[in-house]
């Protein structure tokens, strides 16, 4: 039988490819296969992994911002976190509010008259008692930015209300415990005016979150490094989020800090796949803010990051 061409050249080509290199059938195998079953256990790993969806103040596109109604919402939906902004009120109750004053876009008085733009200065909540803060309604007026959001009379709670009321809600529901992450909305301009400095926020927040037993389930987030700072000192096993919306970079923004948060947190327009890389590198987490279009959210996901903030749990993918 006349041997086949292809059978006489193949030792030639073998002979060829050995003298290239030093090339090795055995080695060069056994790379192949190292190198894609970790490219196979990384994409495992990350498939695997929980992503932390956060609800923005609650729900804020679909119920008032930073109210119980939001939080029980965003429950319904699912979300792992209850995100929210903590504010200091004049007899030193930590309480909901992303403003230091009532924000004349959602706010009817206690007479049920919308607040005016040019009032909201008049109503700091540091400088009003929580009995007083709790008659002002923060819903029913809606919001003009979320078209979607519910109407509803609603006021800013306290946060150890919100605690307790998320804790049962989610034992009746037969829901996960939620974790909360909460935001100090603090600067060093508004120290003693519209907020206490740093230590007295900080020791104020926390005692409600140990009094609740929830310190473990709990993120102190901040723009301020001040406070985070305080957290870390003070009670270094909580973790922590430095939020960030410049565009230095991720290696001028951590020096900021003298320690290396758990969380970094930027704007997500600012989020790379070398960003998450970096981040990943050091052992610390990538949630973005605040991610509002399913478009978005699956295009972060394909980055690996951590987890994401949004007014709009509804849109979240499918786990």
């Amino acid at each position: 039988m006349k041997t086949p061409a292809a059978t006489v050249l193949l030792p030639v080509r073998r002979r060829r490819l050995r003298q290239v290199a030093g090339w090795r059938p055995g080695r060069w195998a056994t790379t192949l296969v190292l190198l894609l079953a970790g490219l196979l256990g990384a994409r495992r790993a990350a498939a695997q992994r929980p992503l932390d969806v956060q609800g923005h103040r609650g729900c804020r596109g679909l119920m008032p911002e930073n109210t119980i109604p939001a939080m029980r919402r965003a429950l319904d939906l699912g979300v792992t976190t209850l995100e929210m902004d903590i504010a200091i009120s004049q007899d030193k109750l930590p309480l909901l509010s992303h403003d230091p004053f009532f924000n004349a876009d959602f706010t009817r008085l206690p007479t049920g008259e919308p607040l005016a733009k040019d009032q909201e200065q008049r109503y700091r909540l540091y400088a009003l008692p929580y009995a007083e803060i709790r008659r002002f309604d923060v819903g029913s007026h809606g919001n003009p930015r979320f078209p979607r959001q519910q109407p509803l009379r609603t006021y800013k709670p306290l946060l150890a209300e919100v605690i307790d009321s998320a804790e049962a809600y989610a034992r009746r529901k037969h829901r996960p415990a939620p974790y909360y992450n909460l935001e100090t909305k603090l600067a060093p301009e508004g120290d003693g005016v519209l907020h206490p400095a740093p230590e007295e926020f900080v020791r104020l927040l926390l005692a409600v979150v140990v009094a609740r037993g929830v310190q473990d389930r709990v993120i102190i987030q901040s723009f301020d490094p001040r406070s985070l700072e305080v957290v870390h000192r003070r009670y270094p096993a909580v973790a922590t989020a430095l939020l960030v919306e410049n565009e230095r970079g991720l290696l001028a923004n951590l020096q900021r800090l003298s320690f290396r948060p758990t969380i970094y947190s930027p704007n997500h327009r600012l989020v790379t796949a070398e960003l998450v890389q970096a981040c990943h590198a050091q052992q610390v987490k990538v949630i973005p803010w605040t991610v509002n279009t399913a478009a978005e959210m699956e295009a972060l996901i394909r980055l690996q990051v951590d987890g994401l903030i949004t007014d709009y749990p509804d849109l979240q993918p499918s786990q």
